[in-house]
């Protein structure tokens, strides 16, 4: 059967007929993201009466009732966001909109483990007209594993030529690498790496994608991307929440787990790969492989050495005072997790031969914030000597991410007046002022690019694996409660992390 990866179509084309199985329909990643991408991908003309929407978990509960508990929570969406002092037609969830999605969702109870719940999801696609199904696995991760080797004992796996059959894994892609590679290897025993959508919501971030474009459809960036110019480049993840009602989860986890091999080793594979021969899925997901296996392998002394992990305590943020998190509710009061990670990696190729890589990402820190910032080598020499030379900033190129999208150049300028003197200036384009930004989840993209059959958004088995190769030197030198800095919340994180850059003569790009 021959497979979208060559080139991707025109975003105007309409994705096939699908069937679209949610397990897990009653989770939060279903309600608040895959169900308003699919109204947003219906609102675009994207999918169509041909897009089957199927719940399924082990609640019992009827197609209206479902299909009423998710309007319930779109509506509620809607009003959020909906502008002060706006009419009712200003804003919100369109009736009639909602009304052609809702009519092609429905929900079938089972239990994830029942040979009869596939024999039933077997009958709905029998039913639909169409032979066509994705499942999409909104699940514990337990239930990866469990759920895939029960569709295929069922042969909802098997594909032809007038059908396909795929699979999306949601991250956590495993542990550590142990079970990375045993999840991989589970998946891959009853089905085809080109069926396998492990999903990155990153990736669906139009900033994201751009990073591919301003580097390889601009001949400027090209001639100074690498270390002859680079000094060195920080990636950046900050988020000022706390974890919320996911202490469960977060004490299993830690931010380096959570944070690091997958949503910011993408970000550093786009920045850091070569150009691809073509823009399409293998020989794109080849080149970010390739930069992720060249991660500098460190020893644990090694990986001690250059890493900080911080947790927050009681603090400010945006004038609330909050707990905490050994306070938090289901966390140990002696917790030793980390909610801040901060990373000094290099990237061993050619192009990057010397040049660091900094990553940190943190909970409850100053500000939300997620930038790629590009620290560029100072001038050879700077002939200004009656100004202040040695204050000047670096030159930096921004890339942010989120909130507000957009790419910044850090330069230095000229004060008007009659005396010489420098100040730093910024100029760059802000996503918002040049294209209209409709509402999206950041699913949008990656859903479509699923039913079209295009996976240069999603990651390899490889990739995965590399990842938790370069992330285990620090899971194993950071056993035990030895050095976890605690950082007020609302605060930048703690003060080691600026020592590790600043020992080597840097400073991290202020969050502000």
């Amino acid at each position: 059967m021959a497979d979208a990866q060559s080139a991707r179509p025109p975003r105007s084309q309409m994705a096939p007929p699908v069937n679209l199985f949610l397990f897990g329909a009653h989770g939060d990643l279903v309600k608040r993201l895959l169900i308003p991408s699919l109204y947003n991908l219906t609102r675009d003309g994207l999918v169509g009466e041909a897009l089957h929407i199927i719940g399924v978990d082990h609640n019992k509960v009827s197609d209206e009732a479902y299909r009423d508990k998710l309007a319930e929570f779109m509506q509620s969406q809607a009003d959020k966001s909906k502008p002060q002092g706006e009419g009712d037609s200003s804003a919100g969830l369109d009736p009639a909109l909602w009304k052609r999605l809702a009519e092609r969702t429905t929900y079938l109870e089972g239990d994830f483990l029942d040979e009869g719940t596939y024999q039933a999801i077997a009958r709905r696609i029998e039913a639909s007209g169409t032979n066509n199904a994705i499942f999409y696995l909104a699940t514990a991760p337990r239930f990866f594993c469990e759920v895939i080797t029960r569709l295929a004992q069922a042969g909802l796996l098997k594909e032809g030529d007038d059908q396909f059959r795929r699979v999306v894994v949601e991250k956590p892609f495993g542990s550590d690498l142990k079970t990375a590679e045993e999840l991989n290897a589970g998946i891959l025993a009853v089905m085809d790496e080109r069926q396998v959508y492990r999903i990155d919501h990153y990736l669906g971030k139009e900033t994201v994608q751009n990073i591919l474009v301003s580097r390889f459809a601009n001949g400027l960036f090209e001639a100074f991307w690498n270390n002859h110019y680079v000094d060195h480049v920080q990636i950046t993840a900050a988020e000022t929440v706390g974890v919320e009602q996911r202490g469960n989860f977060y004490e299993r986890t830690g931010a380096l787990r959570d944070m690091v091999p997958n949503h910011l080793f993408q970000l550093l594979a786009m920045v850091a790969m070569e150009p691809p021969a073509a823009f399409g899925a293998d020989a794109v997901r080849s080149e970010k492989a390739k930069v992720i296996a060249a991660i500098r392998p460190q020893s644990p002394d090694e990986a001690r050495r250059n890493s900080v992990r911080g947790q927050y305590s009681a603090g400010d943020v945006g004038g609330t005072q909050v707990a905490g998190y050994r306070q938090e509710p289901r966390v140990a009061p002696d917790s030793c997790t980390e909610t801040y990670a901060a990373l000094k990696l290099w990237v061993d190729n050619w192009r990057w031969a010397g040049v660091p890589f900094y990553l940190r990402t943190g909970k409850r820190l100053s500000v939300r914030n997620t930038e790629i910032a590009i620290c560029f080598k100072p001038a050879p020499m700077s002939p200004f000597r009656d100004t202040h030379v040695h204050g000047m900033r670096p030159n930096y190129l921004i890339i942010q991410i989120q909130p507000d999208e957009g790419m910044w150049f850090d330069f230095q300028a000229k004060r008007p007046g009659t005396t010489l003197e420098i100040d730093n200036v910024q100029m760059g384009f802000a996503y918002a002022d040049f294209f209209a930004m409709r509402p999206s989840t950041g699913y949008e993209t990656l859903l479509y690019d699923c039913m079209i059959g295009d996976q240069t958004l999603f990651q390899r088995a490889d990739n995965i694996e590399n990842g938790w190769r370069a992330v285990q030197p620090f899971l194993d030198a950071w056993q035990g409660c030895t050095d976890v800095h605690t950082y007020p919340a609302g605060t930048d994180g703690p003060q080691a992390a600026d020592e590790l850059l600043k020992r080597d003569g840097r400073a991290w790009h202020s969050l502000k």
